[in-house]
C-alpha cells in the first residue's frame, strides 16, 4: 500500500510551516527506531501537534499513524485523508476498538502516535494519562517512546486562539524509550511515562528561546511559570466541559448527516424515475 496522500500532507505541512515562518527544533530525534513497532507518546497543547510530532517520523523515514477523535474523521475532505494515511479513529465511548487497530499497526511495524492525556491541555501542563499508549507497548513488546512539543500553543489551540504571527518557536524533545515487560502492568508502565514526558516538558520550556512580549501574551505560559494560563485544577475542569462539548456537538453532527443520508433515500425512491 502506497502513502501517497501521507506525503502530500507532509509537503502541505512543511509549505505552512515555511509560510508562517515557525522555528522548529526538533531534538532527540534518534530514540525512535528506523524499523519495527514503535508507540510514540506525546502530550498536546495544540491542534497541529500532530503534524510536529510527525517531523520526528520523517526524520527517521517513518510514517506515524495517529490515534484522533472520531469526529475528524466524520469531515469530508479531512476524513478521507486520515483515512488515507491510516490514521485511527477515536470513539471516547468505546476506545476499546482504535485499541485492537492500534495493536494491530504495532504488531504489523508500524510507529503508532498517541496523546495519552485524550484532550487538549488548557493548563499547558500534563493531564492525568490513560494507559492505552502503555498497553499497547507493553502487549505488542515496542519501544515506547516519549515525546513533548512546546510552543504549539502560540500557532492554534482550544478556545479560538490562533495566531498567524511569523517566526514562533516550536520545540519538539524525543526522550530514551522505554522497554516494558511483557508482564508489566501498563498502568505502571503509564505513570512511568508520564515521569519521563513531565521530565522533557521542563527541559522543553527551560530551553524555550521566547519570552512574552507583554502582560497580555502570557496566556500561553503556564501558571507555575507566571503565566495567566489555568491552574492545573482549573485547566482539568475547562478540559472536561471542553470534551462534553465537543462530543456533544459531533453526536449532533452524525445525527444530522443520518438524517440527510435518510432523506436522500427516501426522495430518490419517491422520485418518478426511481418509480419506473
Amino acid at each position: 500500500m502506497t502513502d501517497r496522500t501521507y506525503r502530500l500532507v507532509i509537503r502541505a505541512a512543511l509549505g505552512l510551516f515555511a509560510l508562517l515562518g515557525l522555528r522548529i527544533e526538533v531534538r532527540g530525534a534518534q530514540h525512535l527506531p528506523r524499523h519495527g513497532g514503535a508507540v510514540l507518546a506525546s502530550n498536546h497543547t495544540g491542534f497541529l501537534d500532530f503534524l510536529f510530532v510527525g517531523l520526528v517520523g520523517r526524520r527517521r523515514g517513518r510514517f506515524v499513524r495517529f490515534l484522533a477523535k472520531e469526529a475528524v474523521f466524520d469531515a469530508p475532505v479531512a476524513g478521507a485523508a486520515m483515512r488515507a494515511m491510516r490514521h485511527v479513529p477515536v470513539d471516547r465511548g468505546h476506545g476499546e476498538i482504535a485499541l485492537r487497530h492500534a495493536v494491530a499497526a504495532a504488531r504489523a511495524g508500524e510507529v503508532v502516535g498517541v496523546f495519552p492525556e485524550a484532550t487538549i491541555s488548557r493548563s499547558w501542563e500534563l493531564r492525568p494519562f490513560r494507559p492505552g499508549a502503555a498497553a499497547v507497548a507493553t502487549w505488542c513488546q515496542v519501544p515506547l517512546v516519549p515525546v513533548v512539543v512546546w510552543g504549539a500553543q502560540r500557532v492554534w489551540t482550544v478556545d479560538g486562539r490562533w495566531s498567524l504571527r511569523r517566526g514562533v518557536a516550536i520545540s519538539v524533545v524525543v526522550g530514551e524509550p522505554l522497554h516494558p515487560l511483557s508482564d508489566a502492568d501498563p498502568y505502571a508502565v503509564s505513570d512511568e511515562l508520564r515521569d519521563r514526558m513531565a521530565a522533557l516538558l521542563v527541559e522543553a520550556v527551560d530551553a524555550y528561546p521566547d519570552r512574552p512580549r507583554d502582560d497580555t501574551d502570557r496566556w500561553w505560559v503556564p501558571a507555575s511559570r507566571g503565566g495567566t494560563a489555568p491552574g492545573i485544577a482549573e485547566g482539568l475542569h475547562l478540559d472536561e466541559e471542553g470534551m462534553r462539548r465537543a462530543d456533544a456537538a459531533a453526536a449532533a453532527a452524525r445525527t444530522l448527516r443520518a438524517s440527510q443520508r435518510h432523506t436522500r433515500g427516501a426522495r430518490r425512491q419517491s422520485s418518478p424515475t426511481a418509480a419506473q
